[in-house]
């Protein structure tokens, strides 16, 4: 490891994506148990937009220059004290949840044990994507409990973490229903849903009761979908826009909104390392952007219209 100066993404002040900007800068040096990850690729996920353009400012701070980007997949550079130094020339991936990521560089420092061995023959850019919608995917499903061979409604199912709620419920062996925008329905029976429904045409939804389990990752007509989920069956929302919703539901008749908090495992990523193995789960990319190209993936994110997720390439697959 002989650099010394690196390309990441910056920007200083909150605004549109036209804040972002690559600059150069130190390398990281990695501290008591971290690692030094070359990133080949990262993703961009809602909540990084919802940062940057200032929504969240009240957490995030005032405080600049400031990074983007929460997934990475690449490989170990260098090692912290504390941290086995066969650790270098590791293929990871893995996650920088938080208000101040900064995965979008060419270098990252990151806790050794918030990373874990990337799925073989997967390719860096496909990698990126996955880590905070899957593990999200896994908090969701956890949270609703669906029955064995249960019933379950994914409102939202062509975007980042609804394409992979899909996949992880089908092979646990789950019936899947999927609402999302008339273009994706295709999309959703490719990823196993055996129901598909517009989200402009919700009168076409079952009359009544049907559904064991619902996630909701849009957090839109939540009581619409709440009054589909049968006696003793469990809602969840992992969308900001339901979080409203959820918390006035405890005072609502009828089933509660639960609200879950993912957090970022090892374990979580290793389970969802086996199931890209398996074949059981699969990537879906919308489109593949260069880092320098980082604000129009932003921008796309911002447009609401999810198909899958947007990846970064920041260096050789």
């Amino acid at each position: 490891m002989t650099e010394t100066i690196m390309r990441a993404v910056r920007y200083e002040r909150y605004g549109p994506p036209e804040v972002l900007e690559v600059r150069k800068v130190p390398v990281p040096v990695p501290r008591s148990g971290e690692v030094l990850v070359k990133v080949h690729a990262t993703s961009v996920n809602p909540v990084e937009a919802q940062v940057r353009s200032g929504r969240m400012r009240p957490m995030s701070g005032y405080r600049f220059p400031k990074g983007t980007g929460e997934d990475f997949a690449g490989e170990v550079v260098a090692v912290g004290p504390g941290v086995d130094a066969t650790a270098v020339g590791r293929l990871v991936w893995g996650t920088q949840l938080g208000l101040n990521s900064a995965a979008a560089a060419e270098y990252i420092r990151v806790k050794e044990s918030a990373t874990a061995a990337a799925p073989p023959g997967l390719g860096a850019v496909a990698a990126a994507t996955l880590p905070t919608v899957g593990l999200t995917a896994l908090t969701a499903l956890r949270a609703v409990r669906v029955p064995t061979g249960g019933k379950l409604l994914v409102v939202g199912a062509s975007g980042g973490i609804g394409s992979v709620t899909v996949q992880l419920a089908r092979a646990a062996g789950t019936r899947v229903a999927t609402v999302s925008s008339e273009r994706n329905l295709g999309l959703c029976r490719d990823l196993g849903a055996e129901w598909t429904y517009d989200h402009t045409r919700l009168d076409r939804l079952p009359a009544g009761p049907e559904f064991d389990s619902i996630v909701d990752l849009h957090g839109a007509c939540l009581s619409t979908y709440r009054e589909r989920l049968k006696r003793g069956g469990r809602m969840t929302t992992m969308a900001a826009k339901g979080m409203a919703y959820a918390l006035l539901s405890v005072a609502l008749p009828g089933p509660r909104v639960r609200l879950a908090r993912m957090k970022p495992s090892r374990a979580g990523l290793d389970e969802l390392a086996g199931l890209v193995e398996r074949g059981e789960l699969r990537p879906v990319v919308d489109q593949v952007y260069p880092l320098e190209a980082i604000a129009d993936a932003h921008r796309s994110v911002e447009t609401g219209h999810s198909r899958g997720k947007r990846a970064v390439r920041v260096a050789g697959d």
